[in-house]
């Protein structure tokens, strides 16, 4: 029986699943073994906090995937993956976290048991949740099998989305706007910076109308003044000050599905070198978006941004966009093409992206960023409407 709680219906996991495996052909590979929670979610339909232990999917080309996991977990995959309970598979709990023994050598006799002891096996080898420790005994285990390095080959068949994913990534645009226009209108001098925090989780979780909010892949990001200057710090239990920007990173999550946004709030009169700043900044995003059709490449995004930026004097060294769409912690992207002067893929309809050109100097940032859809002609849609600009209150 198919879970009533999966995402999509047959036929989209069905082409997902297609598209895989002409990839592994392509890569001369008999069997993938995945164990990204995204690709896992979008080749299955998995969806559980376990990817804090060792799990995964089996593909093979003549049946359908395995899902293999901690046994506890099996009863999560029954309950969310469209295969039937035969294709679940569990280990005992005395593998997890164990000195004696490793949870590869369960998949090892799995895999001795489907006859796959002597196969070309591809694995995610650079990923967040494959470690060195589980290759050697892996290679230890099954000597006869080739292992092949099949990193972000399921990434790479998630670039271009189906409606309904675009879909998904609409509702969860219209969660990033509630979450921003939260932060924007609760943020005060004297206002300490957890209070805000709560609250945009509240709006993040409580969702838009039906559309109910799941957590996002990054915890909100929001540092002020000269902090402003580390992309990556999250908050603390400081006051808002007068006379600081700060910059709001942030994305609604429905279903799994992301579309981040930035604003930069300043409390005050802020300084002229922001203010040409942000002139430059939105003059390159408004460049980019122009940029941003079917037929062109990633670094034409890039190379448009900056003209405006450099003619300000401003360079950047970090690349200002990657895709987009499902995803788990740690991270919203996908890890495939990056918006930069040295990226030369197509753009494609169906693609989206986080574009994001944060601006983080010696001593201060600014963050104005946007989610995009490729269409099918034109400049890129924006997911989010709201204004590009930095937001100031006096």
């Amino acid at each position: 029986m198919v879970p009533d709680r999966l995402p999509f219906d047959l036929a989209e996991y069905g082409h997902r699943l297609a598209k895989t495996r002409a990839a592994m052909e392509a890569q001369g590979l008999d069997v993938l073994f995945i164990t990204d929670p995204s690709n896992q979610a979008w080749l299955t339909g998995y969806d559980g906090w376990s990817f804090y232990v060792h799990q995964g999917v089996i593909v093979q080309h003549d049946d359908d995937p395995i899902w293999w996991g901690r046994l506890q977990d099996t009863h999560g995959a029954e309950r969310t993956v469209w295969m039937g309970p035969a294709r679940v598979i569990g280990y005992a709990d005395n593998y997890v976290q164990s000195t004696e023994r490793h949870p590869m050598e369960d998949l090892a006799d799995r895999l001795t048991g489907l006859r796959l002891a002597n196969k070309r096996i591809g694995l995610e080898m650079d990923n967040y949740y494959f470690s060195g420790k589980a290759l050697d005994v892996l290679r230890q285990a099954l000597p006869n099998v080739t292992w092949l390095d099949a990193t972000g080959l399921v990434n790479w068949q998630r670039t271009v989305k189906s409606e309904a994913e675009i879909d998904f990534m609409r509702r969860a645009a219209a969660i990033s706007e509630r979450i921003v226009d939260g932060l924007l209108s609760r943020v005060e001098p004297g206002m300490p910076k957890n209070r805000v925090v709560a609250e945009a989780y509240r709006d993040a979780i409580n969702g838009v109308g039906d559309d109910w909010g799941d957590y996002p892949a990054i915890v909100p990001l929001m540092p002020s003044g000269t902090d402003a200057a580390a992309p990556h710090l999250t908050w603390d239990g400081r006051p808002f000050v007068e006379g600081e920007a700060t910059f709001f990173e942030i994305s609604g999550c429905f279903r799994r599905y992301h579309a981040p946004l930035c604003r930069t709030l300043f409390l005050g009169k802020p300084p002229e070198f922001l203010r040409q700043a942000e002139a430059a900044l939105v003059e390159g995003l408004e460049a980019g978006l122009e940029a941003a059709r079917p037929g062109n490449r990633a670094c034409d995004i890039a190379e448009a941004l900056a003209a405006p930026l450099e003619a300000a004097g401003i360079e950047r060294g970090a690349r200002c966009g990657y895709p987009i769409g499902l995803s788990y912690p740690p991270d919203w992207g996908e890890r495939t093409i990056s918006l930069r002067p040295e990226d030369e893929t197509v753009l494609e309809p169906g693609m989206t992206f986080h574009f994001m050109p944060g601006l983080w100097m010696q001593d201060w940032g600014m963050e104005i960023t946007e989610s995009i859809l490729i269409r099918e002609s034109g400049a890129a849609e924006t997911l989010c409407n709201r204004p590009r600009k930095m937001f100031v209150k006096a």
